[in-house]
């Protein structure tokens, strides 16, 4: 047992209890206890009880990332007010201008890193439990042998879940390769669309404008190519709980910017709408919409709509 797989043994032993909760549940209600269906819906609900457990922690993030490109104009400032300056007053300085400012805006850099530092020890935890089933070892606790050989047994569309990409090449096992081709296509995709969800809808258009959203968007097209690696890398069972998991995220996420929107942002002025339409709008909310809405048409030198009424007078 090396380091690492010693320092993550509690997690190890309540994702082995987890799985062990959801397999009996459903082999209680007559599903077959070596079936791959019952193995992959005991993943599925691990992903379940992990997320719903950092439900706050990921509305943070996602609050977290949104401040954090909202305050993007103030940190080009104080970035540009030390430019050139390298001596140590001037970094300490601007070190300190930097925290301030998100202290004021309750934020850090860290923050949405949260939920995605906090769930690779759980992930690697589970990576360690199926990894020592596939070898034919019992768990540490609740993963005994009889539960293992049957993990070992459990194959879906003909595909053993204990198998990697390059077990399967080696054996042959090409429904493995296919299926876990297709999980990868899908996992980069969903990855995507979820970056995507706050990128075109939730940011302001003044952010739009900023450096720190190009670097953002950059990023949007290179990071999910990092499934690739988990893909070649990890058992088909572990790439269907980090599918799964990126499935609850995209859906948890457009949750959260439909009622919980950066103001100014398409996603906002769709809410916005949405409670005018329902007469749900106060005066000082139509204030703020009108404000914001016709400060993006002077910025995009477009003009205001013009009543009916007011376009017969124009004509005359």
């Amino acid at each position: 047992m090396d380091f690492i797989e010693t320092l993550l043994w509690p997690l190890r032993w309540l994702v082995e209890l987890v799985l062990w909760v959801w397999h009996w549940l459903f082999t209680s209600v007559g599903m077959d206890t070596d079936s791959g269906v019952t193995w992959v819906l005991a993943i599925i609900g691990l992903v379940v009880v992990v997320r719903s457990a950092l439900i706050p922690v990921t509305v943070r993030q996602i609050k977290s990332q949104r401040r954090m490109m909202e305050i993007a104009p103030e940190m080009k400032k104080i970035q540009a007010k030390y430019k050139g300056k390298s001596d140590q007053f001037s970094r300490e300085a601007m070190s300190r201008e930097t925290m301030a400012m998100y202290k004021k805006h309750g934020t850090n850099p860290f923050a949405s890193c949260l939920p995605i530092l906090i769930q690779m020890p759980i992930f690697f935890s589970l990576f360690y439990v199926l990894r020592g089933a596939s070898e034919g070892r019992a768990g540490i606790g609740f993963m005994d042998a009889m539960l293992t050989e049957s993990f070992n047994n459990a194959s879906i569309f003909g595909a053993p879940l204990a198998l990697n990409f390059s077990g399967a090449l080696e054996q042959g096992e090409w429904t493995v390769v296919i299926l876990l081709g297709v999980i990868v296509v899908l996992m980069i995709a969903s990855q995507f669309f979820t970056q995507l969800q706050i990128m075109s809808k939730n940011v302001s258009d003044e952010t739009k404008n900023s450096p720190m959203y190009r670097q953002q968007k950059i990023l949007l097209y290179i990071i999910p190519f990092a499934f690739l690696f988990s893909g070649y890398m990890f058992p088909l069972a572990l790439n269907i709980y980090w599918f799964t998991s990126n499935l609850w995220t995209m859906a948890q996420q457009f949750i959260v910017i439909r009622n919980m929107p950066t103001p100014g942002s398409d996603a906002w002025r769709a809410r916005q709408e949405r409670l005018r339409a329902k007469g749900k709008l106060d005066e000082e909310q139509e204030a703020e919409m009108d404000r914001i809405n016709g400060k993006k048409t002077a910025e995009g030198q477009r003009q205001q709509p013009v009543s009916a009424k007011r376009s017969k007078k124009k004509k005359k």
